[in-house]
């Protein structure tokens, strides 16, 4: 039974029970924890608002996600990826988005991180022009990070959050000048298994998005976007028709609150092969609140490795070798930045994911000097902003950007090239370089820590001087189940061993003993690595590449609660 809109854009359920104190409409079943300052977030109204774009859009969902996977059929049969004949006319057509809004026209370097509570602050604090708070793939999504991140950033967009960290007596407040704020929901694929609607969990974007913007939007629009917002990233889409829901779930959004069409505004991370096939056409779909693509290029590798699952000759090197000079990855990144100057919008860069080594001040600068590199090919080629994993980069990727840009904002009027033309092939050519048992190991050994950061809560994870999220641990599991699946000859060892099970297996055993010594016994026995372990290695010797590590990990998160009370 749906509820009625008011006059003042509430709803009013015409019936309603109380579970576990939340109060709910009817046919919405909260199973994740109470409290009293979840239940400021789960309010009714705010349930009412994700109940109906769950209703609304859970079909075509459900569509959009089985395309994907007769896509991946066909891939496995031999075909290949490539440009829709029947949308030609939308990617020769001259058509442009809609004009940057000026809150969001500078975003030289954007920081991304979790949304806890800290993390906000000093986000939003380091000097970066944009922090996109995470849903995805830097959080674990347990029940107790995704509401206290709904929590952190209401107080953030309130401008009132704080935070007393007790170990060293501080206290950590917002700034007078502050980095824009985009969010970034999950993805399609992602349940909420502790919201069931009608009887089926939600779709966890759809709660991230709908209990953000719910109760945000008037502060947003007046704090930050300056009459705009709020902001978005889009992860995780493999084809126009999923950029074409969210734009219908901006629309219906816009007209809950009363707003301008065009209000929100999203950037889509171009994160999967067959996107970058469509991002013409992505564009066109958000045409009315699209403020550009951007290079998510650790999931792009992922992905070049599922879609190709089926194709023996497509084999990466080490995922240390698979970077923005192999031709296929800066074929992707050159696509992207003519295709959005010529629509009008932003062309970010990938992420920078190294940090700080505060022990080494050698190695330090070595990794520092690796960064400036990158972001001078990115700002060089045409990128008008690029993403940072930690505060400790932010200045040195700054310098880079505005000694190449000056005082311009962004180089969409100014870099539109019109090189020669970017096809299909360029887009797939096979990777090139060795693969070695450092490799396997070291594959290994940051897919099980990562995982078992990710079981225990934590999604965002300092791992031999990089930051591991989902999407790099996504690259360690599929690479290790392609060598296995066709196993590959370690070629750049001279040894010529040959991946198989019984060598994958002596690894495991033998990067789990390394990982105990480097955690410390205590901290071993006390985390979760014997169950990442187990996780990983299933995965990786699965007869069956599993679509994503998270969806099979997220059952060992998921935690119900049972109904405290039920009153009609």
């Amino acid at each position: 039974m749906m509820g009625s809109l008011s006059s003042n854009g509430s709803y009013a359920p015409s019936r309603k029970v109380t579970m576990m104190g939340y109060d709910v409409p009817e046919g919405i079943d909260i199973r994740g924890r109470y409290t009293e300052e979840y239940a400021k977030i789960l309010t009714k109204d705010a349930l009412m608002f994700v109940a109906d774009l769950q209703r609304e859009f859970r079909n075509r969902i459900k569509y959009a996600l089985e395309c994907r996977k007769e896509a991946q059929r066909r891939y496995n049969a031999g075909a290949l990826p490539g440009f829709d004949p029947a949308t030609r006319y939308i990617r020769e057509g001259e058509w442009v988005c809609a004009s940057v809004p000026p809150a969001v026209a500078d975003r030289k370097v954007e920081i991304t991180g979790p949304t806890e509570r800290k993390m906000v602050i000093n986000a939003l604090n380091s000097g970066a022009k944009v922090f996109m708070a995470d849903f995805e793939d830097a959080l674990s999504p347990t029940w107790e990070n995704l509401m206290k991140g709904q929590l952190n950033l209401k107080d953030a967009v309130e401008g009132t959050i704080s935070y007393h960290d007790q170990a060293r007596n501080r206290v950590y407040k917002l700034n007078d000048q502050t980095a824009k704020l985009f969010v970034r929901p999950r993805g399609w694929h992602l349940p909420e298994a502790h919201i069931h609607i009608d009887g089926e969990p939600a779709t966890g974007c759809l709660v991230d998005f709908g209990l953000y913007f719910y109760h945000n939007y008037r502060a947003f629009r007046q704090n930050q976007g300056a009459g705009f917002g709020p902001f978005f990233y889009l992860p995780k889409m493999e084809h126009s028709r999923e950029a074409k829901i969210w734009n219908c779930v901006f629309e219906k959004a816009e007209k809950m609150a009363g707003i301008e069409r065009g209000s929100i505004r999203a950037t889509v991370l171009i994160e999967t092969l067959p996107a970058a096939f469509q991002m013409d056409e992505i564009l066109y779909e958000l045409r009315d609140y699209s403020v550009g693509l951007n290079c998510g290029r650790w999931d792009y590798i992922f992905s070049y490795v599922k879609t190709f699952q089926g194709h023996s000759d497509r084999l990466l090197p080490d995922r240390v070798q698979v970077g923005m000079a192999q031709h296929f990855m800066r074929s992707y990144s050159d696509l992207l930045i003519r295709t959005c100057h010529r629509r009008g919008v932003h062309a970010m860069g990938g992420m920078a994911a190294q940090i700080p080594i505060r022990d080494d001040p050698e190695a330090n600068e070595a990794a520092l000097e690796l960064v400036r590199k990158d972001k001078l090919r990115e700002v060089r080629a045409g990128h008008d902003g690029t993403w940072a994993a930690h505060p400790g980069l932010i200045p040195a990727i700054m310098d880079v950007f505005q000694n190449n840009m000056g005082s311009i904002p962004n180089q969409i009027q100014s870099m539109r090239r019109e090189d020669a033309v970017i096809t299909e092939e360029d887009l797939i050519q096979k990777p090139r370089g060795v693969r070695t048992m450092d490799g396997l190991r070291l594959n290994t050994r940051v897919g099980i820590r990562y995982v078992a950061a990710w079981l225990t809560g934590t999604g965002s994870v300092p791992l031999y001087n990089l930051m591991e999220d989902a999407a790099t641990a996504e690259i360690s599991r599929v690479q290790n189940w392609q060598w296995l699946k066709y196993g590959v000859s370690l070629n750049g060892d001279g040894l010529g061993v040959h991946v198989t099970r019984e060598l994958f297996g002596r690894v495991v055993e033998e990067e789990m003993a390394r990982i105990e010594k480097e955690v410390g016994a205590q901290k071993f026995k006390r985390g979760m690595y014997r169950e990442a372990s187990k996780i990983f290695t299933r995965q990786c010797t699965a007869a069956i590449l599993d679509d994503f590590l998270t969806l099979d990990a997220y059952n060992q998160i998921v935690q119900h609660y049972p109904k405290v009370s039920s009153k009609l």
